[in-house]
C-alpha cells in the first residue's frame, strides 16, 4: 500500500474489506473508471450508455474538487469500485465481480464524511431502478427518496416533420460564438428547478467542449437578436442513436411550441445522419415529461434520486 493509500485508509469512516485498496484518482484513471461503469451499465441494461468523454470531464482537476474522488483496486491492481462527490451530490460504482462484499457501504460511507469535509448539509445519489440491491442500501443508510428520473426514446424510422417557428423567432443550428448565451439560458432554466448552477469551464466540458458534441443537431432559437431556447445533442459511438443533453427555453417564450420545434429539427437532423433513434433524459422536477410523450418518446428506464440530510459528527 502506498504512503497516499495508508493517509486515505486512515481517514476512512469505516474499513474497506480486505484485499482491497484505495486512493483517489485522478485523469490518468478515466479509461479505468470509464471501464467500471460500462461494466455496471452491461450487467444492469444489457448495454453501455455513458460515453468516455463524460467521465473523463468528471475526473479533470476543475472537474471535481480535490480529494473528491476515490478509487477502490483488488490485490491484482483491477478496478473494482470508484465513488466521488460533487457538491450535494454522490456517485458511488461497484463492479458486479466486486458486489456482495461491502464495498458499496464503505464508499457510501466515504461519500457522506466527505461531503461533511467539503462543508455540504446533505448528499444526494442517483440510483438506476433496476439496481434494487443499491437503493435497498441507500434507504437502510436513511435515505428518501426524492425525485425520478426518466430515460426516454424516439424510434426515427421516418424524416420528423418539423413546424414552421413561432412569429419573430428564427432558429439555425448552433455555431461557434454562441456558447456564452447557451450556457446562461441552459442554466437559468435548470436553475429554477435544481438550484446548483455550475460554472461556465464546468458546463462547457459536459456539453459544447465533449468530443461528442453535435453542432448541426443543437439548433437555438432567437427573437429580437437573443437566444430564446436551445437543445444541445451529441452523437457519440456509445450511445445506439443521438441524445439530447440540454433542453431549454427562457420563461418568457415558453408556451409558444419553441421546445418542440427545436427538439424536432434535431430528431430530423439525427435521421437524416441515419441514426435508428434518440434519446434523453428527464426529471420529475421539471414537469417535461409530458412533452416529450407527445413528441412520440417512451420511457425506456428509469431511475430515482434519493437525498438526506447530513448531521455534522
Amino acid at each position: 500500500m502506498t504512503s497516499g493509500s495508508a493517509r486515505i485508509s486512515e481517514l476512512l469512516p469505516q474499513p474497506f474489506p480486505t484485499g482491497y485498496r484505495c486512493r483517489p484518482s485522478t485523469a490518468a484513471d478515466a479509461a479505468s473508471v470509464h471501464g467500471l461503469v460500462v461494466a455496471c451499465e452491461c450487467a444492469l441494461h444489457g448495454r453501455a450508455v455513458t460515453d468516455a468523454d463524460r467521465v473523463a470531464a468528471e475526473l479533470t482537476p476543475a472537474g471535481t474538487q480535490r480529494g473528491a474522488t476515490l478509487l477502490v483496486l483488488d490485490s491484482a491492481g483491477g478496478t473494482a469500485g470508484w465513488a466521488s462527490v460533487r457538491g450535494r451530490r454522490a456517485r458511488v460504482e461497484v463492479h458486479p465481480g466486486h458486489r456482495g462484499r461491502g464495498l458499496g457501504g464503505a464508499l457510501l460511507a466515504w461519500t457522506e464524511t466527505r461531503a461533511r469535509e467539503l462543508g455540504s448539509d446533505r448528499l444526494a445519489q442517483t440510483v438506476p431502478d433496476a439496481d434494487r440491491a443499491a437503493g435497498a442500501l441507500l434507504r437502510s443508510g436513511g435515505y428518501a427518496r426524492l425525485v425520478t428520473e426518466w430515460l426516454l426514446e424516439i424510434a426515427l424510422p421516418d424524416e420528423p416533420e418539423v413546424p414552421e417557428p413561432p412569429a419573430g423567432v428564427t432558429v439555425r443550428p448552433f455555431r461557434h460564438g454562441d456558447e456564452q448565451a447557451a450556457y446562461q439560458l441552459t442554466e437559468d432554466a435548470f436553475d429554477e428547478w435544481q438550484p446548483r448552477r455550475k460554472t461556465y469551464p464546468q458546463w462547457a466540458r459536459e456539453t459544447v467542449e465533449r468530443a461528442g458534441f453535435a453542432p448541426a443537431a443543437s439548433p437555438v432559437a432567437f427573437a429580437g437578436g437573443q437566444m430564446v431556447g436551445a437543445v444541445l445533442s451529441l452523437d457519440v459511438p456509445e450511445h445506439d442513436g443521438g441524445y439530447v443533453e440540454r433542453v431549454a427555453v427562457r420563461r418568457d417564450h415558453r408556451d409558444r411550441g419553441i421546445a418542440r420545434l427545436l427538439l424536432r429539427d434535431a430528431f430530423r437532423t439525427f435521421h437524416r445522419r441515419g441514426e435508428p433513434a434518440c434519446t434523453l433524459w428527464t426529471h420529475s422536477g421539471t414537469g417535461a415529461l409530458s412533452l416529450y410523450e407527445r413528441l412520440g418518446m417512451t420511457v425506456r428506464r428509469s431511475s430515482t434520486v434519493y437525498g438526506k440530510p447530513l448531521v455534522t459528527e
